[in-house]
C-alpha cells in the first residue's frame, strides 16, 4: 500500500523558526570569533550567548516599517540581549548571514535527499533481483524489439540512481560554503579569521573569494542536480505509465481498497501516482532554470536572486523529497504481471527473433544486405497477416521454412535454433554483477 507523504523533516527546515535559528547561529559564532580576537569582552559574549533570542511576530512587525528582514531580525535580537547587542553583526553585511545560513539549510536538505535516494535504491534493488529472470519484450520507439527481463529494467534504474547519489553528494559539497567578508567581499571591516572560525564551527568551508554574496553558480549546480533527480524519477514514472496501459498491462500501480479511479467510470484504475510525479518533475526543472538565471547578477551583487531563492529553495527540496518517497513506495508496491509479459512476447509471432536469423544467414555466407532483405520480406508477411488475421496468423518461423532462398542456406534445425529465447537473457547475471558490485 502506498503510504501518504507524512515526513516533516524537510518542510521544517524551511520554517521561519529554523531559518532565524540559523541566522542566530551565524551571528553568535561571529561574536565568539571576535571575542577570541579580544574585540568583544568575555562578559558581553556570555550575555549574548545566554540571552540572544528572537520573536517572529516582532520581526514581522518591525519589517513592516524598516522593509528589511535582517535589520528586523537584529532589532528583535537586540531587544532580548540589551546593550551588548552592539557587538552583534560587527563588520558584517546582511548577505554574510543570509548566504552562510542558506548554505546550512541547503546542506541539511541535501542530507535528507541523500537518505531518500538510498531508500529508493534499496527498493529498486529488491525488485530487480525478484524479477531478474522475468522475461519480457524490450521496446524501441514503443515497438517490440528483442527480449529483456523486468529485472534488467530495474537494474537500469538502480544504476541511474547511483549516479544521482554521487551528484547529490557532490552538490552538497559544492553548496557547503559560507562567507563573512563584508559588503563587497574585501574583509575591509572584518578580519578573515572571523570567516574561517565561523565556517569551521558550522561545518562549512570559506568561499575562497566572494563579492557581497556567494556566487550563484554553486546554487545553480545544486538545483540542477535536483532537476536531474526529478527527471530520473519522471523517466521511471513514464515507464510505469506505459506498462500500465490496457493494451500492455505488464505492470500496474497498486489500487488500494476503497480507491476510485474516475468520477464517471467505476472501472478505471489510473496511474495517478506516476502522472503526478511527471507533473512535479516539470516544476523542479523550472526551478533549475530559475537558479541558472540567478548566476549573472550586477557587479558585486544585486537582489534579483533573493526573491527567486525564497521560492525555489523550499519548493524544490520539498518536492524532490516527496517525489523520492513516493517513487520508493511505488516501486516497492508495484504489481507485476509476468504472464502478461509472456503473452506480449508472442504477440508478433516470432518477429523478435529476426536479428538472430539475419546473423545465422550471414554466418552461412550470405551478404548482410541480402540476408536483411530475406528476413525482412518474411517479417513483412507476418505483419500483414497479424493485421488481417490477428491471433490466427502464421509466425516468422512458418514463413522462413517455406522460403526457398532461406532454406537453401539454413536447415530446419538451424532455423529452429534461431528461435531460442535463452540466448537473449544469457548475460543477465553478468550485467547484474556489474551493476550491483557494491
Amino acid at each position: 500500500m502506498i503510504e501518504r507523504y507524512s515526513r516533516k523533516e524537510m518542510s521544517e527546515i524551511w520554517e521561519p523558526e529554523n531559518k532565524f535559528k540559523k541566522w542566530l547561529e551565524v551571528e553568535i559564532a561571529a561574536c565568539e570569533a571576535w571575542a577570541k580576537l579580544g574585540e568583544i569582552p568575555q562578559k558581553a559574549l556570555d550575555n549574548i550567548k545566554s540571552t540572544a533570542d528572537f520573536d517572529i511576530q516582532r520581526i514581522d512587525e518591525i519589517e513592516k516599517t524598516v522593509k528589511h528582514d535582517v535589520i528586523s531580525f537584529l532589532t528583535s535580537v537586540a531587544e532580548f540581549v540589551g546593550p551588548d547587542s552592539r557587538y552583534i553583526h560587527k563588520g558584517l553585511t546582511s548577505s554574510d548571514i543570509l548566504d552562510t545560513s542558506l548554505a546550512l539549510l541547503l546542506s541539511d536538505a541535501a542530507d535528507l535527499i541523500i537518505v531518500d535516494i538510498k531508500k529508493l535504491m534499496e527498493a529498486i534493488k529488491k525488485r530487480a533481483f525478484e524479477h531478474k529472470d522475468t522475461v519480457m519484450i524490450g521496446r524501441s520507439h514503443g515497438i517490440h524489439a528483442e527480449p529483456i527481463t523486468f529485472g534488467l529494467k530495474m537494474a537500469l534504474w538502480y544504476e541511474e540512481m547511483k549516479r544521482n547519489l554521487v551528484r547529490m553528494e557532490r552538490a552538497r559539497e559544492v553548496i557547503s560554503y559560507g562567507k563573512l567578508s563584508g559588503a563587497v567581499g574585501t574583509f575591509a571591516n572584518i578580519p578573515p579569521f572571523i570567516e574561517e572560525y565561523v565556517c569551521k564551527k558550522l561545518g562549512l568551508k570559506p568561499a575562497p573569494i566572494s563579492t557581497q554574496i556567494i556566487q550563484r553558480d554553486r546554487h545553480a549546480e545544486y538545483f540542477t542536480t535536483l532537476a536531474i533527480i526529478a527527471s530520473s524519477i519522471e523517466k521511471f514514472a513514464v515507464e510505469i505509465r506505459h506498462l500500465q496501459r490496457t493494451e500492455v498491462l505488464e505492470a500496474e500501480e497498486p489500487f488500494t481498497i476503497g480507491q476510485k479511479g474516475s468520477s464517471a467510470m467505476p472501472h478505471k484504475r489510473n496511474p495517478v501516482l506516476s502522472e503526478n510525479l511527471t507533473g512535479l518533475a516539470r516544476l523542479v526543472r523550472g526551478y533549475a532554470n530559475a537558479a541558472m538565471e540567478n548566476i549573472p547578477l550586477w557587479h558585486e551583487r544585486d537582489i534579483s536572486h533573493s526573491s527567486v531563492e525564497r521560492v525555489i529553495a523550499p519548493d524544490a527540496t520539498i518536492l524532490v523529497d516527496f517525489m523520492l518517497a513516493r517513487m520508493t513506495g511505488l516501486v516497492r508496491d508495484l504489481v507485476v504481471y509476468p504472464e502478461n509479459m509472456k503473452e506480449n512476447l508472442n504477440k508478433l509471432k516470432g518477429l523478435l527473433f529476426s536479428q538472430t536469423v539475419l546473423i545465422a544467414l550471414t554466418e552461412k555466407g550470405v551478404s548482410r544486405e541480402d540476408a536483411y532483405q530475406l528476413v525482412q520480406r518474411n517479417a513483412m508477411k507476418v505483419w500483414k497477416e497479424i493485421q488481417e488475421q490477428g491471433a490466427r496468423s502464421k509466425g516468422l518461423k512458418d514463413f522462413l521454412l517455406k522460403d526457398k532462398e532461406v532454406v537453401a542456406r539454413l536447415s530446419k534445425k538451424d532455423i529452429e535454433a534461431c528461435f531460442d529465447i535463452s540466448r537473449y537473457v544469457k548475460n543477465v547475471d553478468y550485467i547484474f554483477k556489474r551493476v550491483f558490485k557494491d
